[in-house]
């Protein structure tokens, strides 16, 4: 399992339409300045995360490398996320934010979820 090694392994990931699809079709919410965060629960006991970094959003191919690894790096540190699939998108305010402001923001998120989700199963 991916969360107990602390790693980011293929499992962990979102990775075919039809699985970011089935995210945005009824998801649960999570949103601040700098990131909107989608998820549902999934059938499988582990956490997956998809990202969706527009370039409408964050110009430059160097920050949204940026912002891609601080969410991975935040997601791949979480132990108790349960079994849900997890959309981060991110905002144009997220391009000026120091990293730290990023990953406690992502923190807050990832806790808001994990009660939200429980509160549907």
């Amino acid at each position: 399992m991916c969360q107990k090694k602390f790693g980011f392994s293929p499992q962990c990931r979102l990775k075919k339409p039809a699985e970011y699809k089935k995210v945005f079709a009824k998801p649960v919410k999570s949103s601040d300045q700098y990131f909107t965060l989608l998820a549902i629960n999934n059938e499988l006991d582990r956490p997956r995360l998809g990202l969706a970094i527009a370039k409408k959003n964050i110009k430059k191919a160097v920050h949204r490398n940026l912002i891609k690894r601080t969410v991975r790096e935040s997601f791949r540190l979480q132990q108790h996320l349960g079994s849900m699939d997890i959309v981060v998108l991110a905002r144009k305010e997220a391009v000026d934010a120091p990293l730290e402001l990023l990953r406690k923001s992502l923190e807050k998120h990832w806790l808001k979820l994990v009660t939200r989700c429980a509160s549907y199963s």
